[in-house]
Protein backbone atom coordinates (compact mmCIF):
# COMPACT_ATOMS: atom_id res chain seq x y z
CA UNK A 1 0.00 0.00 0.00
CA UNK A 2 3.00 2.62 0.70
CA UNK A 3 4.72 1.79 -2.46
CA UNK A 4 1.35 2.55 -4.36
CA UNK A 5 1.00 6.01 -2.32
CA UNK A 6 5.10 6.95 -3.33
CA UNK A 7 4.20 5.90 -6.58
CA UNK A 8 1.20 7.99 -7.36
CA UNK A 9 2.77 10.89 -5.72
CA UNK A 10 6.22 10.59 -7.42
CA UNK A 11 3.82 10.40 -10.85
CA UNK A 12 1.96 13.41 -9.96
CA UNK A 13 4.88 15.58 -8.69
CA UNK A 14 6.74 14.51 -12.14
CA UNK A 15 3.20 15.71 -13.75
CA UNK A 16 2.56 18.96 -12.04
CA UNK A 17 6.80 20.04 -12.80
CA UNK A 18 5.77 19.40 -16.73
CA UNK A 19 3.07 22.43 -16.37
CA UNK A 20 5.45 25.39 -14.80
CA UNK A 21 7.07 27.12 -17.52
CA UNK A 22 10.21 30.01 -16.54
CA UNK A 23 7.96 32.93 -18.63
CA UNK A 24 5.17 33.96 -20.42
CA UNK A 25 5.05 32.54 -23.79
CA UNK A 26 3.05 34.93 -26.28
CA UNK A 27 2.20 33.67 -29.93
CA UNK A 28 3.14 35.87 -32.58
CA UNK A 29 -0.23 37.61 -33.37
CA UNK A 30 0.89 38.58 -36.95
CA UNK A 31 3.17 38.12 -39.19
CA UNK A 32 5.53 41.34 -38.43
CA UNK A 33 6.01 39.96 -34.81
CA UNK A 34 6.79 36.26 -35.80
CA UNK A 35 9.34 37.42 -37.58
CA UNK A 36 10.87 39.80 -34.90
CA UNK A 37 9.56 39.37 -31.34
CA UNK A 38 12.48 37.83 -29.56
CA UNK A 39 15.40 39.32 -32.00
CA UNK A 40 17.75 41.80 -31.45
CA UNK A 41 16.14 45.28 -31.40
CA UNK A 42 20.19 46.37 -32.73
CA UNK A 43 19.11 44.46 -36.05
CA UNK A 44 16.08 45.97 -36.61
CA UNK A 45 16.94 49.30 -35.98
CA UNK A 46 20.48 48.62 -38.48
CA UNK A 47 18.20 47.18 -41.44
CA UNK A 48 15.36 49.99 -41.26
CA UNK A 49 16.53 52.95 -39.26
CA UNK A 50 16.78 54.24 -35.84
CA UNK A 51 14.16 55.07 -34.14
CA UNK A 52 12.63 58.96 -33.64
CA UNK A 53 12.36 58.33 -29.61
CA UNK A 54 12.20 56.27 -26.24
CA UNK A 55 10.69 56.29 -22.48
CA UNK A 56 11.89 53.70 -20.30
CA UNK A 57 8.70 52.06 -19.13
CA UNK A 58 9.32 49.90 -16.08
CA UNK A 59 12.20 46.74 -17.35
CA UNK A 60 11.60 47.86 -20.86
CA UNK A 61 12.12 50.56 -23.09
CA UNK A 62 9.54 51.53 -25.82
CA UNK A 63 11.01 52.76 -29.02
CA UNK A 64 8.52 55.16 -31.38
CA UNK A 65 9.93 54.01 -34.82
CA UNK A 66 9.15 55.35 -38.54
CA UNK A 67 10.54 54.23 -41.97
CA UNK A 68 10.26 52.56 -45.02
CA UNK A 69 9.97 55.72 -46.72
CA UNK A 70 9.00 55.20 -50.31
CA UNK A 71 6.68 55.76 -53.48
CA UNK A 72 4.96 52.33 -54.78
CA UNK A 73 2.66 51.47 -57.67
CA UNK A 74 -0.26 50.17 -55.94
CA UNK A 75 -2.48 47.68 -57.18
CA UNK A 76 -5.23 49.72 -58.77
CA UNK A 77 -2.59 51.41 -60.61
CA UNK A 78 -2.39 54.94 -58.58
CA UNK A 79 1.17 56.14 -57.20
CA UNK A 80 1.23 56.76 -53.00
CA UNK A 81 4.02 57.75 -50.33
CA UNK A 82 3.74 54.84 -48.12
CA UNK A 83 6.02 54.71 -44.35
CA UNK A 84 5.40 52.63 -41.50
CA UNK A 85 5.16 53.41 -38.08
CA UNK A 86 5.62 51.61 -34.63
CA UNK A 87 6.22 51.27 -31.14
CA UNK A 88 8.72 49.01 -30.21
CA UNK A 89 9.05 47.01 -26.54
CA UNK A 90 12.42 46.09 -26.21
CA UNK A 91 13.29 44.40 -23.13
CA UNK A 92 16.64 45.32 -20.69
CA UNK A 93 18.95 43.08 -22.89
CA UNK A 94 18.18 44.12 -26.12
CA UNK A 95 15.39 41.48 -27.18
CA UNK A 96 12.28 43.05 -28.79
CA UNK A 97 8.76 41.83 -27.13
CA UNK A 98 6.23 43.64 -28.83
CA UNK A 99 5.75 45.18 -32.11
CA UNK A 100 2.68 47.43 -32.23
CA UNK A 101 1.94 49.55 -35.23
CA UNK A 102 0.82 52.58 -34.91
CA UNK A 103 0.36 53.97 -39.01
CA UNK A 104 0.35 51.67 -41.93
CA UNK A 105 -0.96 52.27 -45.90
CA UNK A 106 -1.99 49.92 -48.45
CA UNK A 107 1.21 47.90 -49.92
CA UNK A 108 1.79 47.17 -53.33
CA UNK A 109 0.97 43.50 -52.61
CA UNK A 110 -1.71 43.52 -49.86
CA UNK A 111 -3.29 45.90 -47.42
CA UNK A 112 -0.68 46.37 -45.67
CA UNK A 113 2.80 48.21 -46.23
CA UNK A 114 4.13 47.97 -42.94
CA UNK A 115 3.97 43.74 -43.26
CA UNK A 116 5.69 44.03 -46.79
CA UNK A 117 8.34 46.18 -45.37
CA UNK A 118 9.02 44.16 -42.24
CA UNK A 119 8.47 40.73 -42.92
CA UNK A 120 10.81 40.54 -46.27
CA UNK A 121 13.92 39.61 -46.34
Amino acid sequence: MNRRIIASTAFFAIALSACTSTGPIVAASNPIEARWVGRSAGEFFAKYAPPLSDVESGSNTIYSWRGGYKRVKLANGRNASVSCSAQITVSQDYTIRDIKIIADRPGTNGPSYCTELLTGE
